[in-house]
């Protein structure tokens, strides 16, 4: 039998934030399938938590040395995936970013004959296995002749990817990401599209399980159609449980990871904001009460705070403050919090990747 409070206990094993974590980032990142990445610091901390060393220079050597790529896969939005996953990614769910491009063009006052200008001056700057910064690039795309003042630059970087000429590679000596051309950073041909809307619903329901067709549908932008036959495909190979008249889908192993580290599940974690714990899933009400939703992402403004979870709910968000040596987590319960979760914290901020 499994209860709304199960939910959250089990996405926990399924994440690998409790039990066993992941032997490398690109086995964490390909077991979640794409790992929301708008925050880099917070996405690299996210994976940390689901790898066995836990830390953030091995997720670094990950993208440095191409296993895993972040760019735009899905809903417009940053994401880290495995290198070989992007190319489908972006040919299932990817391309339904473009729908409505039109019209933010017209906004911008861009068009299709400068977007190609920008392509050509993009593989000429980055051949050969160029690197270059956010502002380097741009700079190139403007000498090009193609201006890229005001949110026009942003949009030519986003668009060039979600049309697979670019994503984000290896990074700097400062850190920051550096644009590489597709084709040179990332191999393999993708598998025909039936092959891929299969992979999708798999990796999704094995990675963040239990959860539903909608909550599918939502993470990846896509269409109940396109997940139904993705599912079809794949559904002796997932779990089924139905709680309060709702079905959800698992990996069938996720039950027993739950019970051999159930203590461990029960516990309190401290999660950066954006973490696939919250944004994995369009219904929350499995793992936060509806009345603090809000709090999640105050004003709907899209910027999802840090969460302190205790048995498998979402009990306060948090935040950093102060610098240095006085920095320390502000806690923001959504009730009072059991003292034993209270006192907890302060170590486990101090123990992040």
């Amino acid at each position: 039998m499994t209860t709304l409070q199960d939910i959250g206990l089990l996405r926990l094993a399924a994440q690998h934030l409790a039990g066993p974590r992941s032997a490398t980032p690109l086995d964490a990142v390909r077991r979640l399938a794409a790992v929301q990445a708008q925050d880099y610091p917070g996405a690299l901390v996210s994976v940390a938590l689901r790898t066995a060393s836990r830390t953030r220079a091995d997720v670094d050597a990950a993208l440095d040395a191409g296993d895993v790529v972040r760019s735009w896969p899905m809903r417009g939005t940053l994401h880290l995936v495995a290198a070989e996953d992007l190319r489908w990614f972006l040919d299932t769910v990817g391309v339904r970013a473009l729908n409505g491009i039109g019209k933010r063009w017209a906004n911008l006052e861009l068009d299709e004959a400068q977007a190609e200008r920008a392509r050509e001056t993009a593989l000429a700057a980055l051949a050969g296995g160029g690197r270059a910064t956010r502002a380097e690039l741009l700079a190139a795309i403007a000498a090009g002749g193609v201006p890229v003042t005001g949110q026009r630059g942003y949009h030519l970087l986003w668009y060039l990817s979600q049309t697979g000429t670019l994503c984000l590679g290896p990074t700097d000596g400062a850190g920051e990401q550096l644009f590489v051309l597709l084709d040179d950073w990332v191999g393999g041909r993708p598998p025909e599209r039936e092959e891929a809307l299969a992979e999708l619903a798999l990796r999704f329901f094995t990675g963040h399980g239990p959860a539903t067709v909608p909550d599918l549908v939502r993470w990846a932008g896509s269409t109940a159609r396109d997940v139904r036959a993705g599912l079809a495909e794949v559904r002796d190979r997932l779990e089924a449980v139905t709680v309060d008249g709702t079905e959800y889908l698992m990996d069938p192993g996720t039950p027993a990871r739950l019970a051999s580290a159930r203590a461990e599940a029960e516990g309190v974690f401290l999660l950066p904001g954006f973490d696939e714990f919250v944004l994995g899933y369009g219904d929350r009400t499995a793992i936060v009460p509806a009345e603090f939703a809000d709090r999640l992402v105050p004003g709907k403004n899209g910027m999802f705070r840090a969460t302190v979870v205790h048995r498998g709910r979402i009990v306060a968000v948090w935040r950093w403050e102060g610098r240095g040596g006085t920095r320390a987590p502000a806690v923001e319960p959504f009730t009072e919090l059991p003292a034993d979760v209270a006192a907890a914290v302060p170590s486990l901020a101090a123990a992040l990747p």
